[in-house]
């Protein structure tokens, strides 16, 4: 209602979506805007024809719907569990130890990104290189937030760099948070993984974070999430691969990376492709936005219970 609201103010009351747009179409399109945002769906119905391009790409110098538009995404990929606390116990110090994952998880991805999206595209024409210094910066803060899994676009993704490609499918692969609106294998599964792998190089014995220690099971589960994860992308980009043989493999990479996070962003292949290929992605939607939930709650049941142990044996890494 708020993100409406404010929308409504930009589109209608002090500026004007387009010229002679009337009132009820004015609330209309922020109504649908801010509950795609909030909802990280990413789908945009703004009529090309009026604002001369498509999805967010009119408004890329335009900071107010952009900063309204990333707001909402950051929000509702923050998830219930993350929004109760800030709302509620509103004392950082007594935030859960999940909370305090996600939010600095969110936060270290969100700069990140924007860092490195705007190193790589300053001065790249198609997408950053025609504006100014501060529509870059706006930009690249966009985005950060808006690839992890909202969608939302204000360059051709057709035309970004092939580094500017590799982290934006990174932060497609690890979404937002867990029980959000967000896809992906979920930012403090990610953070879990990154904690476990800095304590074993450290030489820990137990794993902790925030002055807490995170159990065996939950790091078990958050390494098996990413693992099933990341293989079912490798498969997904070998039978496109094997499909569209014509195509580029970085695009093949990007489109199984988006449809994985069920982030939307398209190198601009999809319409090209063939049935097969397109009902793998639908496939690999289902699966993105499903599939690490319910392994993280098949695994979340009891326990089996073993009655030996078998001898252990040294076994050599690396």
């Amino acid at each position: 209602v708020v993100g409406t609201l404010l929308l409504f103010l930009r589109f209608y009351v002090f500026g004007s979506l387009w010229p002679g747009v009337h009132a009820g179409e004015a609330l209309w399109q922020s109504a649908f805007q801010a509950v795609s945002a909030f909802n990280n769906a990413g789908f945009v119905i703004f009529p090309a024809a009026h604002l001369g391009g498509p999805g967010l790409i009119p408004f890329a110098a335009d900071y107010v719907v952009l900063a309204i538009t990333g707001a909402l995404v950051i929000v509702g990929g923050l998830g219930y569990t993350v929004l109760r606390d800030v709302a509620v116990v509103r004392r950082i110090t007594r935030f859960s130890l999940d909370t305090k994952l996600i939010l600095l998880g969110s936060g270290v991805l969100i700069v990140l990104g924007g860092v490195l999206f705007f190193a790589c595209e300053y001065g790249r024409p198609g997408t950053l290189g025609e504006m100014g210094v501060g529509d870059k910066l706006a930009n690249s803060a966009f985005h950060s937030v808006a690839s992890r899994t909202a969608g939302f676009n204000t360059v051709d993704y057709s035309k970004i760099s092939g580094q500017s490609g590799v982290f934006t499918e990174a932060l497609m692969f690890i979404g937002g948070a867990s029980a959000s609106t967000a896809g992906g294998i979920k930012v403090n599964t990610f953070m879990v993984v990154v904690v476990a792998v800095l304590a074993t190089v450290r030489r820990r014995r137990y794993v902790s974070a925030f002055g807490r220690e995170i159990s065996l099971d939950v790091i078990r589960r958050a390494m098996v999430v990413g693992a099933v994860a990341t293989a079912f992308v490798a498969v997904v980009v070998f039978t496109l691969s094997a499909l569209e043989g014509d195509i580029a493999l970085r695009d093949i990479l990007f489109e199984s990376f988006s449809a994985f996070g069920t982030v939307g962003l398209s190198s601009g292949i999809t319409p090209g492709l063939g049935d097969a290929s397109r009902v793998v992605l639908v496939v690999t939607m289902f699966v993105g936005r499903l599939g690490p939930l319910t392994l993280a709650l098949l695994m979340a049941g009891r326990e089996a219970h073993q009655f030996y142990r078998l001898a252990e044996e040294h076994v050599r890494i690396g």
